[in-house]
């Protein structure tokens, strides 16, 4: 009996085996919003934490930073001004939110576009940047996609330049490539990326990336988000004179995401891997699918990694979104008569679809 138990077992794992490939083969090439984490060292180049890394997901507002690497770039040529005024289309003017409800017509500085794109992740003054250096979008596009491959970006492909949903994708080792880039090429104006607020217009504009409030030593990068993405964050920060830079996609929740961000640093910082299963726990999928499921199967983590990560909240069952509960007790999607979408959490996030 013990025999045949044996045996038994070997095909069931050959065979959960050859079911793993088939479903991963499925997933091949496919641009979703999976979870991933890299943490490296630029000083020597180390890889520190790693999980999916070369995993292909949406970039979101991480997009952004390679419309200001070839900002930089100008600027450094001079093709580029900081005090130069650069108009806005109504293309431009038309971006959805987030923005900084720029006008068809109207002016606005480069550094102000600068300033947009690093805080408020304003989709309109990234457009009106990519149009004065590319001619069109479209143009600017071409260059964002050789300009990667000049980095050694071999998995991205852009399909805009605000990373707004589209046919685009990345893995979370492209983007700190181009996160360490950025600071490496163009030290004279990575301090824009520690910028938390700025006045535009005699108004206060605040930024998203609220680890930076919280987190000593960070001063960058991006943050990003879109529903096709899930919360997205390149981040980097010094301690000691030591720098290093993260890279966190697919993220449930931007809190989520902010705190396992905090944890991948810290652990950087002692030159010590994050488990696995954290980077895991913060992911959009939380509820795993057939993958997922078989790949833990495949693959069990202790038990001692599961450490203290939120546990998903509740679901709204009109709008199927993970939710708070205090703040849907507003939602009256289940009321007779009511208009759809009239759950105000998701009404807000249609509303900001990109951080």
């Amino acid at each position: 009996m013990a025999i045949k138990s044996i045996k038994r077992g070997r095909v069931f794992t050959q065979l959960l085996g050859l079911l793993a490939a088939v479903v991963l083969s499925g997933l091949v090439g496919v641009a979703h919003a999976g979870y991933a984490a890299i943490v490296v060292d630029p000083a020597t180049g180390q890889v520190i934490t790693q999980v999916n890394p070369d995993e292909l997901n949406h970039p979101a507002s991480l997009a952004k930073m390679m419309t200001l690497y070839i900002t930089f770039q100008q600027l450094q040529s001079g093709k580029l001004k900081l005090d130069q005024s650069l108009p806005v289309s109504a293309w431009a003017a038309s971006k959805a939110p987030t923005k900084l409800g720029l006008r068809a017509g109207e002016q606005i500085s480069v550094l102000d576009c600068i300033l947009g794109m690093i805080t408020k992740s304003a989709n309109d003054a990234a457009t009106v940047t990519a149009e004065q250096m590319g001619g069109s979008e479209d143009n600017f596009v071409t260059m964002m996609d050789a300009q990667a491959v000049r980095l050694g970006m071999t998995h991205t492909h852009f399909a805009n330049a605000t990373g707004l949903p589209g046919d685009d994708e990345t893995t979370a080792r492209d983007m700190v490539t181009l996160a360490m880039a950025l600071y490496h090429d163009f030290p004279q104006y990575t301090q824009y990326f520690a910028t938390k607020e700025f006045v535009f217009h005699g108004r206060l504009v605040r930024g998203h990336n609220n680890l930076m409030n919280h987190y000593p030593g960070m001063d960058g990068l991006k943050t990003g988000f879109t529903n096709a993405s899930g919360f997205n964050l390149a981040s980097t920060a010094v301690h000691d004179g030591h720098r290093i830079f993260g890279v966190v996609m697919g993220g449930r929740t931007a809190s989520v995401r902010d705190r396992l961000m905090a944890r991948l640093l810290d652990d950087g910082f002692d030159n010590r891997a994050t488990p696995a299963l954290l980077v895991a726990q913060a992911g959009i999928n939380e509820s795993p699918g057939t993958a997922r499921r078989l790949l833990a199967a495949l693959s069990p983590i202790s038990s001692a990694d599961a450490e203290t990560l939120p546990a998903a909240a509740p679901r709204c069952r009109h709008c199927r979104k993970r939710r708070a509960p205090v703040v849907h007790k507003a939602c009256t999607a289940h009321k007779k008569g009511s208009a759809a979408g009239s759950c105000p959490v998701m009404a807000k996030r249609r509303s900001h679809e990109e951080e």
